[in-house]
């Protein structure tokens, strides 16, 4: 064998002896690391580490230094089980928090708030909305135009408080804040909306006899021969909400015409046409069913005898008008002449506005 193949002999002899070393040193530094994980998690120190199974999918690698820290620092000192213990960012790097117990330290609630809030009382305008005498808006006028005392004493300035032990009263009645009371009611035909009729036909007070104590008041209202869903209730502020025309709630009516009515008049009604009190479009217009006799009509303007007044426009005589929506409520379950009180999810719903 020549000299060089000796040596290129001994060169590949030396390189596999240092394979061999270096995969060792490797082995014995991944040992040296499994022990000191093992160490860890045997030895649970002053930050609570709980005693778990190692997992291979954590990133632990060598006991951190800040750790063997702590830990010199608390030898010979005894810690409270339920003492807080704040580690900064900088600490918390390379912990796998799932293996540490650490206390959320939340907010501190401040003492007194509820207190000094009620201390500061309540507007007067949603004092008497609040008790179903009116809105807030209606509660201003009648402020200012000195219908309301507040413990004997005539209140004219808008803004003023209503404290606690106050008697307010209106119209030299005293007001009493009560529960607020919603109730859905299917109006039937011939029957008024108003609390009181002087010529002394039947009202939709009549239908809810005896179904509360509290003082409520129609929402809106439909004509003597209009059917359908109509709200009652002593929540002035929600009731300033449903008929006031900058929030138009929407509204869907069942139509029954004389004639049959004309494809042209949909296009007509979608696009707008002109009535005496101005513009009015409608939102959606349709056949209901095959008859041509009768349309659907949704739309969300409040003006009066506004759907009777568009079908006299275009010729059209209304037999009969039926309300079957009404700001996210409908008749389901309510035949004619009935009334139910509203759940607590339609209340939410019609005061979040969470409905058409």
């Amino acid at each position: 064998m020549s000299r060089d193949n000796r040596k290129n002999q001994s060169r590949g002899s030396d390189k596999l002896r240092n394979k061999d070393q270096q995969k060792k040193q490797k082995n014995k530094t991944k040992t040296n690391r499994g022990d000191a994980l093992e160490d860890i998690l045997k030895k649970p120190d002053n930050l609570g580490f709980k005693k778990k199974k190692y997992d291979k999918a954590s990133k632990y690698s060598e006991k951190p230094d800040y750790i063997k820290k702590k830990t010199s620092e608390k030898v010979g000192k005894k810690t409270p089980h339920n003492m807080d213990y704040e580690l900064s960012g900088e600490e918390l790097s390379g912990i796998d928090t799932r293996l540490a117990k650490i206390k959320k330290i939340g907010k501190q609630k401040k003492s007194g708030t509820s207190a000094t809030k009620k201390n500061e009382g309540e507007r007067l305008n949603k004092y008497l909305a609040n008790a179903g005498i009116c809105s807030r808006r209606e509660a201003d006028k009648f402020i200012s135009a000195g219908l309301v005392t507040i413990n004997g004493k005539v209140v004219t300035e808008l803004g003023t408080k209503v404290m606690p032990g106050d008697v307010v009263k209106f119209n030299n009645e005293k007001v009493n804040p009560e529960k607020k009371v919603y109730i859905l009611i299917n109006k039937p035909k011939d029957c008024v909306t108003t609390t009181d009729d002087p010529e002394g036909r039947r009202t939709v007070m009549d239908l809810i006899k005896g179904a509360c104590e509290e003082r409520v008041y129609p929402v809106g209202r439909l004509d003597r021969n209009t059917t359908g869903l109509l709200l009652l209730t002593n929540d002035g502020e929600l009731a300033e909400k449903l008929t006031h025309p900058s929030y138009n709630k929407k509204k869907i009516y069942h139509v029954f015409l004389d004639k049959p009515f004309h494809p042209e008049h949909m296009e007509e009604l979608l696009n707008g046409i002109e009535l005496e009190d101005g513009m009015i479009a409608v939102d959606a217009i349709s056949y209901v069913g095959n008859s041509k006799f009768e349309i659907g009509i949704e739309i969300h303007s409040g003006r009066n005898r506004i759907v009777r007044r568009m079908m006299e426009h275009l010729g059209y005589e209304v037999v009969k008008l039926d309300r079957v929506y009404y700001a996210g409520l409908t008749k389901l379950n309510l035949p004619r002449g009935k009334w139910r009180f509203l759940t607590q999810s339609e209340i939410v719903r019609l005061k979040t506005g969470m409905y058409e």
